[in-house]
């Protein structure tokens, strides 16, 4: 039996591509299409993983209906996805910050300049999740694309240990050790990069899909939708106050005038604003009828008004 290459390597997403070895020399047309096929595959994976990914959304909502958080932690690309995803939870869903959190290797300065080698600093992950207060309450969920981050399976062991629940995101198969102590398992098999290691382009689009699935359907579930529209955003610019104002207007057939007058008589909240309208009732009365529904608008005030078309 032939033996094998010592430079081959077990991670998937450490093997060379076959369909892009002549890349280099490709114009920059055919680039695009070698590029495009590759994305093409990204989304068949992230479905196959379909049953994970729900699993996670549960525990992510659990943790956060007991007063707890959903924690990401990763090193390099996936660490910088995960604080991105948890900076955009707020302005979209009116989350206060602390709710959904990102923790990436190597800190703040990590997320605009490589520190790739802090990816090997079990120690500082350790330091990383006990400085962030984990508890028994989380729902920590690890990414990491080779499925060997060093900083991101003693985050997950610390995290454990502390009474957490834990979930890990890879694009390889994991340690065995790490992979059987999570709660849940998203293995999403996107194969070799165009550019061998570059973890960045099909694994980082893998992660993205994903988190964005998760942090969004935990937030479905918590209420903060009706049907779909944004109900809880938070007005910060100029373009969300409009979508606020074209929210509550949608929702209830009124004006834009009246949707603004409503939007401020609730204090700038949109979910108050469209109970307020469609109910007849002060911002009081609308806050006292959310809080018995658990703060979902759809069982206020019924099912939303169908899509109309442009």
């Amino acid at each position: 039996m032939a033996r094998k290459p010592d430079f081959l390597d077990e991670r998937l997403t450490e093997r060379r591509n076959p369909r892009t070895t002549d890349i280099d020399v490709a114009s920059s047309e055919v680039i695009v299409d070698l590029m495009h096929a590759e994305d093409r595959r990204v989304a068949a994976a992230v479905y196959a993983q379909r049953a994970q990914i729900a699993q996670a959304i549960e525990l992510a909502t659990k943790a956060i209906r007991q007063g707890g958080r959903l924690v990401y932690v990763g090193a390099g690309t996936s660490g910088r996805l995960g604080v991105l995803d948890a900076a955009e939870c707020p302005p979209t869903f009116g989350t206060p910050p602390e709710m959904v959190v990102g923790i990436i290797a190597g800190g703040s300065p990590a997320l605009t300049r490589s520190q790739e080698g802090a990816e090997d600093d079990a120690d500082a992950a350790a330091a990383d999740i006990e400085q962030a207060g984990v508890s028994q309450r989380d729902f920590v969920l690890g990414t990491a694309a080779s499925g060997t981050t060093p900083y991101v399976s003693a985050a997950l062991e610390r995290a454990k240990a502390l009474g957490a629940a834990v979930g890990l995101l890879t694009c390889s198969p994991a340690q065995e050790g790490l992979a059987a102590a999570c709660d849940v398992r998203i293995l999403v098999a996107t194969g070799p990069e165009a550019l061998t290691g570059s973890t960045r382009l099909k694994a980082g689009t893998a992660t993205k899909l994903i988190l964005n699935t998760i942090s969004t359907g935990t937030m479905l579930r918590l209420g903060k939708a009706y049907g779909n529209l944004m109900v809880d955003l938070v007005a910060m610019s100029d373009k969300l106050v409009d979508r606020g104002e074209r929210v509550v207007m949608e929702a209830t057939g009124t004006n834009r005038e009246e949707a603004r007058q409503a939007i401020q008589r609730a204090g700038g909240r949109v979910k108050l604003a469209i109970v307020m309208v469609l109910k007849s009732v002060d911002a009081e009365e609308a806050t006292r009828l959310l809080a018995d529904a658990g703060g979902i608008v759809r069982k206020v005030v019924g099912d939303p008004p169908p899509v109309v078309s442009p």
